[in-house]
């Protein structure tokens, strides 16, 4: 049996509301689209790395280090949009669409993504971590899931899921609290499907785009990773970055 082609989109835009040209931010005198870039194509079990953008700015960077960009012009809702709009001429058969502010410490942890993707019969799929924090898990800059027993997404939130209600536990992290991470494994159907289906009010109100797809019905598989990531949301996070880099780089894949 033949393995199916397994691409990697990295969708990236200039403008962001709370972090313009973050993907050009420096991280350790590298851009942070370039760090993303070079631990993907890391990945053995993948067959190519793209960058998807619509941006020139970015498109120049990750061409100037060796990258592969793809210029999307047409206007894409969300960064899974723009992956689908990219894909559209690619022949991949599975699509990883691995967020431009997810720096994976090891590149490993997309192993506990692909493989149980492989064996499963699931249209989509994505990786939480366990939440060891307090303040992670009261950060509404984290975006937190919950599952059912068999690892299907339940609902993804940016509060602090799932509630405790009881008055000697309240403020304490339950024991299963999660951290959704930025990276979502597609069959190329689901994909172009996700793309059609109208914006979700959950999707809207908690600005998630993964919530379409369980507004719609579609099921995400949820699986657990150990692997270290580093998500630079804001220009704090960038500053926290470059100050703890190189004890983030020791033992890293």
């Amino acid at each position: 049996m033949n393995k199916p082609s397994i691409t990697i989109v990295i969708p990236a835009r200039y403008e962001s509301s709370r972090f313009p040209g973050k993907p050009l931010a420096l991280l350790a005198n590298k851009p942070i689209i370039q760090h993303v870039y070079e631990q993907a194509i890391r990945v053995a079990k993948v067959d190519q790395v793209i960058v998807a953008t619509d941006d020139s700015r970015i498109q120049h960077a990750v061409e100037e280090f060796g990258g592969v960009a793809q210029m999307v012009t047409v206007p894409c809702r969300t960064g899974t949009d723009r992956v689908a709009e990219a894909c559209r001429s690619l022949p991949a058969e599975i699509i990883i669409n691995l967020q431009a502010d997810e720096i994976l410490l090891n590149p490993d942890i997309l192993n506990d993504l692909i493989d149980p993707f492989l064996l499963a019969a699931s249209p989509l799929g994505t990786l939480k971590r366990k939440i060891e924090g307090q303040e992670e898990f009261s950060n509404y800059g984290v975006v937190k899931v919950v599952t059912d027993k068999e690892g299907r997404a339940l609902y993804f939130s940016r509060a602090s899921i799932p509630h405790t209600r009881d008055q000697e536990m309240h403020g304490l992290i339950t024991p299963f609290a999660s951290i959704h991470l930025g990276v979502y494994i597609f069959q190329r159907a689901t994909l172009l499907q996700f793309a059609e289906l109208p914006t979700g009010k959950l999707e809207e109100t908690e600005k998630l785009e993964q919530l379409r797809a369980l507004e719609h019905g579609i099921p995400i598989t949820v699986w657990e990773t150990k692997q270290p990531s580093l998500r630079i949301d804001t220009p704090e996070d960038l500053i926290e970055a470059n100050r703890s880099w190189d004890r983030l780089m020791v033992g890293s894949g």
